[in-house]
């Protein structure tokens, strides 16, 4: 379908294709000098000590799942509000995923409350995400698993550029996991992150990325190494030239392209209110500085939220779900996974609806969506 305005857009132009060509005429595309320079660039620019490309964002949860050492019998409590890779990361190495539920209708992330209420002797860790770019209550978080001595995964694949004090998101854990999706905000299509300021658990991650290989093709190609050793049990994780190029020039638009995101939440949050004061926007106060990945709202209880999605989509608007709850997944729940005590998790996903929004996205294209979400009440 021809979409008048898609729910998510790239900012891609000549300096993307001037990136990518350089590559390919360099005759070099498998992990290299291209991808060592994304990972320093991303490293400062999130101030990490390490950051480690990857061939995805599920490949960084799993990378991270298994330097921390999680295996059967240890938990991970994390939100079923996300999407199912947080949960598969961990179930890959035999740990159990226990869902706690969310703050809130007007705070999607997970509750420090239930995180508690989930705590047992079984606990190793916590994986927090930060729903569509707005942080978690990351102080109080750490400050939780510091007395409880657990580690702290943060799934920041909303978040790139989010921070609360100047602290950016994905540095305030143990280990931080970034996704460069097609629709994220920053994307080399597919593609991840992993940042951390443990050197153990840095040099760990690098191993496991490549086969568990202790010299990588780069280094053989530039005459440091003739042969190698495998160390570990380890997977095909590289992140490659291609995509390094990509993510580089994305990472130097990030900061101009999220501040248009905010710009937008702002026009959004300013016209829902007038319009159609009904619809919940959650977010209205956030924790620091969001990169507003999302424009989630949340539909009047009752509301018939196929028809609304089936009006915009006959107005040319494409619209969303983020997320069906992981623990309602069949999957899920022939391991035992059923949960019945989200109450706030379970309020939320019936009634959310997200919104078109990225950077390309015009004002005026903000005020056709509003009036076609209006316009969908009025004709209920």
């Amino acid at each position: 379908m021809e979409w008048r305005i898609p729910l998510a857009d790239i900012d891609f132009d000549s300096e993307e294709e001037t990136a990518v060509l350089q590559v390919v005429k360099s005759r070099w595309l498998t992990m290299g000098a291209m991808t060592q320079a994304f990972e320093e660039e991303f490293a400062a620019y999130t101030g990490a000590r390490h950051a480690i490309a990857v061939a995805n964002g599920t490949a960084a949860l799993h990378l991270a799942c298994l330097a921390l050492g999680l295996k059967p019998g240890d938990e991970v409590i994390l939100p079923s509000l996300t999407f199912v890779a947080t949960a598969n990361a961990i179930r890959y190495t035999g740990a159990t995923p226990v869902f706690a539920d969310i703050e809130s209708e007007v705070d999607l992330d997970i509750s420090v409350r239930a995180i508690e209420r989930k705590l047992t002797e079984k606990t190793r860790a916590i994986m927090v995400m930060h729903y569509g770019g707005y942080a978690c209550d990351m102080p109080a978080i750490t400050k939780l698993a510091k007395m409880k001595g657990l580690a702290i995964i943060e799934d920041a694949a909303h978040a790139s550029g989010s921070e609360i004090d100047g602290r950016p998101m994905g540095i305030w854990g143990d280990v931080g996991c970034f996704s460069f999706f097609s629709n994220k905000n920053m994307t080399t299509g597919e593609g991840g992150m992993v940042v951390t300021n443990d050197d153990g658990m840095a040099a760990k991650i690098r191993i496991l990325r490549s086969h568990g290989m202790t010299t990588m093709s780069w280094d053989r190609h530039r005459g440091h190494a003739w042969s190698y050793d495998v160390v570990e049990l380890g997977y095909n994780y590289r992140l490659d030239e291609i995509r390094a190029a990509l993510g580089r020039v994305q990472l130097s638009k990030l900061n101009r392209n999220n501040e248009r995101r905010r710009k937008l939440t702002g026009l959004y949050r300013e016209q829902l209110q007038e319009l159609v004061p009904t619809i919940v926007v959650p977010f209205n106060e956030t924790r620091g500085i969001s990169a507003c990945h999302l424009l989630p709202i949340l539909l009047p209880p009752g509301s018939d939220r196929l028809r609304f999605m089936e009006h915009m989509k006959s107005n040319g608007i494409q619209t969303s779900i983020h997320y069906p709850p992981i623990h309602k997944f069949q999957t899920y729940q022939e391991i035992g996974q059923t949960v019945d005590d989200l109450p706030v998790t379970e309020n939320v996903v019936a009634r959310q609806v997200t919104l078109p929004l990225y950077p390309t996205l015009r004002d005026e294209d903000v005020s056709v969506v509003v009036q076609a979400v209006q316009s969908a009440f009025k004709k209920a």
